[in-house]
């Protein structure tokens, strides 16, 4: 007996094919910024770079070409002098290692301190701790001014005026910092570990150095480089208690610049291209790791 294969329609033959999705649409895909995207970006870059710049082009002139219009729109030829100028007459090197001292105290202190602080109040059960976290929430709107007198008079009975230990002491603790710590700790350590830490013998502050710690370091590093942000570019409270010839931060030696009957603009500006630089320097040099910090805190969040 003989059989015979017939074959099948040209329809049924192969199955209707989907159309191809684009690339950036497949899952896993890599999504391609567009020519719009692109000049998006280069307006805001230019935009954030556009102060930066107009430092340094205003440094390298003079109060005459300034005062001219339109303004300057390119470097002159007397940048390093006044570069030069700025860093003796403002005595910057000191200026930069008393505010080395100052910030990196007080941003370790304040990473320590806010970690241990976020841990208990993320992780701990205690009476009040509701209402001890909404007074500490609550500091956050008084505004900073208002503490200037009060820790003025408490600066003058310690006799501590024109030392470097009535700026670090009022900057030792921070309520964004415990606050930032705790909504961090919330997601990113499970009380399982705790529990499993407790289980094996170890106490709180061997649970804090070997699990909180380790948990919360993406978090400690961006709290750490705000904070020095912060206390590198703190004004007023330095300038009311430092003074420019005896231990000065870096904006109390850079104010000096601008007295006299007719400042040097360009020297003013000259002194804050050097005080911004060191900023520019470490967050070049961490930019990875504090942005990475970042996103993985909003992605445990």
């Amino acid at each position: 007996m003989t059989t015979t294969l017939t074959k099948p329609p040209a329809d049924e033959a192969q199955p209707p094919r989907r159309p191809k999705r684009p690339r950036s649409a497949r899952a896993g895909g890599t999504l391609h910024a567009g020519p719009i995207a692109y000049l998006i970006l280069a307006l805001f870059t230019i935009g954030s770079l556009f102060p930066l710049v107009w430092t340094a082009i205003a440094a390298s002139r003079d109060n005459q070409r300034l005062a001219q219009s339109p303004p300057p729109f390119w470097f002159g030829s007397g940048l390093f002098d006044k570069l030069e100028i700025a860093w003796t007459d403002a005595n910057l090197g000191e200026a930069f290692f008393n505010t080395t001292i100052v910030a990196g105290v007080s941003a370790l202190t304040i990473v320590v301190l806010s970690t241990i602080a976020g841990f208990a109040f993320a992780k701990l059960r205690f009476k009040g701790r509701n209402a001890l976290m909404l007074i500490v929430i609550g500091t956050m709107m008084v505004p900073p001014q208002l503490s200037v007198i009060p820790l003025y008079m408490m600066v003058a009975k310690l006799d501590w005026s024109d030392q470097l230990q009535a700026v670090i002491l009022p900057s030792l603790v921070s309520a964004f910092g415990v606050f930032f710590m705790r909504q961090y700790l919330l997601q990113a350590l499970p009380d399982e570990i705790i529990e499993a830490a407790r289980v094996d013998g170890a106490s709180s502050w061997r649970v804090i150095w070997h699990v909180v710690f380790p948990a919360a370091r993406p978090a400690m590093a961006v709290l750490g480089m705000l904070m020095f942000v912060q206390t590198w570019n703190d004004f007023l409270w330095p300038f009311l208690v430092l003074t420019q010839n005896g231990n000065p931060t870096v904006q109390v030696a850079v104010a000096g610049l601008g007295r006299g009957y007719t400042p040097d603009q360009s020297l003013i500006m000259a002194g804050a291209l050097l005080g911004t630089l060191p900023l520019l320097v470490v967050f070049a040099i961490f930019g990875k790791q504090i942005v990475g910090g970042i996103m993985q805190g909003a992605v445990k969040g």
